[in-house]
């Protein structure tokens, strides 16, 4: 194993962030190389402690001459989110600079431009040299993982659906409980690989991308950052390399995936129709019928009619929620994956800024 610097020098005098980055290198050429970041947004934390333990058993199996395929891994992908703070709350989602998300923007480039990333690569503002130095690593891989978490959810993935059905493997591994499949209308870090990889050629756009992955794996919630969750979730995913030929293991059988699979258009993005303190009645990992009532919005305390209730728009399985109790007009509330579309307009891409 080796461990690398990437220095990213600030925008005003007298600052820099340095990317430590680790690399295995594999004994086997053919074998799938293998990209993963956690911390993109710097506030989500469960996929740095899956890192951590994962990259303990990667040294191990490196002694043991058990690393197949190259890996390279970032634990803590973005330093510039981490050292915002603002009244002692971490900011880690936006750069409070250009109020940008920093899991969008990615350039979105045909593979073989990949070089260009990197070329006279200080004319751009130190956010864009992140993306553009992570999105070059990427791009030297076959499977790519980006960890994220969601506020309060269940163990869910997002992927292009060019990756699926072959990525039920990692659903497995990971004991997820749904998948949305992207429609790779966006410009976040995991679309901007798989844009690449559909556009490797001239004039092309590929439909199916067998033999490689690139996903937004959502683990669980901010707060679920536990040393037993965090082995489990390691170990799942040691599972996964192991099984498509990244590391030498026993390659035990993984149980069928058996969870929700949606495409975006079939998420319910629930929203609270006026401002005020939230009641949730459901909760996730809960399966709703239509009408269920969900939460109750208490807009005017006290008042006779200073409630309002919010209901199921379909059958479904609720992935996430909120930890905030607050309300914003039309603020989120719940994502609820359903057999059936929304009849709420989306725009295409992602299904939150």
């Amino acid at each position: 194993m080796t461990v690398s610097e990437i220095i990213i020098v600030g925008d005003t005098p007298g600052l820099e962030w340095r990317l430590p980055v680790f690399h295995f290198k594999g004994s086997e050429p053919e074998a799938p190389r293998t990209y993963i970041q956690s911390a993109l947004h710097a506030n989500e934390l469960p996929g740095t402690a899956l890192l951590h333990f994962l990259l303990e058993r990667l040294r191990q199996a490196g002694s043991e001459g058990g690393i197949l395929g190259d890996i390279t891994v970032v634990p803590q992908a973005n330093p510039i989110g981490s050292a915002q703070s603002h009244f002692g709350d971490l900011q880690g989602r936006f750069d409070l600079g250009t109020r940008t998300n920093f899991n969008r923007d990615f350039p979105l480039i045909a593979l073989g431009e990949r070089p260009g990333l990197v070329e006279d690569i200080d004319r751009h503002t130190a956010a864009d040299r992140l993306k553009r130095r992570l999105l070059h690593m990427a791009l030297g891989a076959e499977l790519v993982l980006d960890l994220h978490c969601d506020d309060e959810g269940l163990q869910y993935a997002y992927l292009d659906e060019a990756f699926w059905p072959e990525a039920a493997d990692l659903a497995a591994a990971l004991d997820m409980q749904a998948v949305f499949l992207s429609d790779g209308e966006s410009s976040a870090f995991e679309e901007a690989v798989a844009y690449a990889w559909k556009h490797e050629g001239a004039g092309e756009r590929k439909t199916l991308l067998q033999g490689r992955l690139s996903v937004t794996v959502e683990l669980r919630g901010t707060r679920d950052v536990y040393p037993d969750m965090a082995r489990k979730d390691a170990d799942g995913l040691y599972r996964f390399l192991a099984g498509r030929g990244v590391v030498a293991a026993d390659r035990q059988p993984l149980p069928a995936f058996g969870g929700v699979v949606a495409p975006l258009d079939n998420i319910e993005m629930v929203r609270a129709p006026e401002s005020g303190a939230i009641l949730f009645h459901r909760d996730i990992g809960e399966s709703v019928k239509a009408g269920d009532l969900l939460a109750t919005i208490i807009t005017r305390p006290g008042m006779a009619d200073g409630a309002m209730e919010v209901r199921a728009p379909q059958d479904g399985l609720i992935v996430t929620r909120v930890s905030t109790r607050f309300a914003r007009r039309l603020s989120d509330l719940m994502k609820i994956a359903c057999a059936g579309p929304s009849r709420a307009a989306r725009k295409p891409g992602t299904l939150e800024a």
